[in-house]
């Protein structure tokens, strides 16, 4: 008979198997700008591993064929990933069950998507470390593995725009948004963010929209809780 550890386990791993499937498109996308952009096949999986965070390894790659400086390079990362600061605060609030070892580990294999199916799975359950690790593992395989098989490909994949592999990433996370829809509160939080995002992107070069994105998102959220509680 499987163990409780085992069990969450593999309930974890149910619960992010529809979003590996997901991340598949991406990976192989990446591996193939990867390679058009002179990394080779064992780089580009080295890239997704030691990285993992697409939206900051495509930026990268977009910068790699302009010379960028290691610097700018590294600032385009940290403004991509800088709402896993907020990803972090909010998740390791229900890791009571994890030890400081696991909590730290359970950081670095942060992503978007592991995020969202954490925070779903909290709400009713106790997030365990074995649960988080059957879903993080599988996810993290996936994306460094289709890194290397479309870095293998190379330019057989093309422009993913041809075949629609440019919608993936976006699609994601509509998906993952609605799961966190809660009424017109939710719909301000979106339209905050999106528009300071698009305001920023219209009137500063680089990608300091991302981080525009999160602040405004982050300040209607502040404002409707202090309006509701003036209310109550």
């Amino acid at each position: 008979m499987p163990s409780s550890s085992h069990l969450e386990f593999r309930n974890g791993f149910r619960s992010i198997l529809p979003l590996t499937v997901a991340v598949v498109p991406i990976g192989l996308v990446f591996g193939a700008v990867a390679a058009t952009k002179g990394l080779s096949a064992l780089e580009a999986m080295l890239m997704s591993a030691l990285v993992f965070a697409g939206g900051s390894q495509f930026v990268a790659m977009d910068l790699w064929s302009h010379s960028a400086s290691i610097a700018a390079l590294g600032l385009a990362a940290l403004l991509v990933n800088v709402r896993h600061v907020l990803m972090g605060a909010s998740i390791s609030r229900h890791m009571e069950a994890f030890s400081f070892r696991q909590k730290t580990a359970s950081m670095l294999f942060l992503a978007d998507e592991i995020w969202a199916v954490a925070e779903f799975h909290a709400r009713d359950h106790r997030l365990s470390p074995a649960w988080f690790f059957g879903a993080a593992l599988p996810f993290y395989a996936a994306w460094v593995l289709s890194g290397l098989v479309g870095a293998l490909l190379g330019g057989l994949v093309g422009d993913p725009a041809v075949i629609a592999m440019d919608f993936v990433f976006p699609a994601v996370f509509v998906i993952l948004i609605a799961g966190f829809w809660r009424g017109p509160r939710t719909g301000l939080i979106l339209i905050g963010s999106g528009s300071s995002a698009l305001l920023v992107h219209q009137l500063v070069p680089g990608v300091w929209y991302i981080l525009a994105g999160a602040l405004g998102g982050v300040a209607v959220a502040a404002l409707s809780s202090v309006a509701e509680g003036e209310r109550a």
